[in-house]
């Protein structure tokens, strides 16, 4: 597991029911070592009193993750493993579709059943962090 230091600037991956496959993006604030979590401030998220004040809470080790590195297509394959930029995070989900006359391409999202479509400047390639390293997991078996 990494260690992360306060101002690491990190993704914060939901568990909370309906945010399973999300990534936000935060900073951390303070390492709680002694319980295995962070004190994270989201970039996007912010407080439900004070709609200007970013959200501050602690999280589990577990869910934090340094930032990807930026890897975006020009061209998406059916079948590519995407994060999609949406309420707020990036959820994950795979290329399931294109209207390449609108440069829009469709995601499934296998954890809620469903597909929406995205302009092709709101997905990433997803990645995973696994052994202290990114595995890419964009490629697809087919081109649209």
């Amino acid at each position: 597991m990494m260690y992360f230091r306060q101002g690491d600037r990190v993704e914060v991956a939901s568990k909370e029911d309906g945010f399973v496959g999300s990534y936000y993006k935060a900073t951390v604030v303070a390492p709680i070592p002694r319980h295995n979590q962070y004190v994270v401030e989201y970039k996007t998220l912010v407080e439900d009193h004070d709609m200007s004040t970013p959200l501050r809470e602690v999280v589990d080790a577990t869910e934090v993750r340094p930032r990807p590195p930026a890897l975006y297509k020009a061209k998406f394959r059916l079948g590519d493993r995407v994060d999609a930029f949406d309420n707020d995070g990036w959820w994950v989900g795979t290329v399931s579709g294109a209207d390449l006359n609108e440069g829009k391409y469709y995601v499934y999202f296998e954890i809620f059943g469903v597909e929406i479509g995205y302009d092709a400047k709101k997905l990433r390639v997803h990645q995973d962090w696994n052994n202290g390293r990114w595995k890419n997991m964009s490629a697809g078996p087919f081109n649209l």
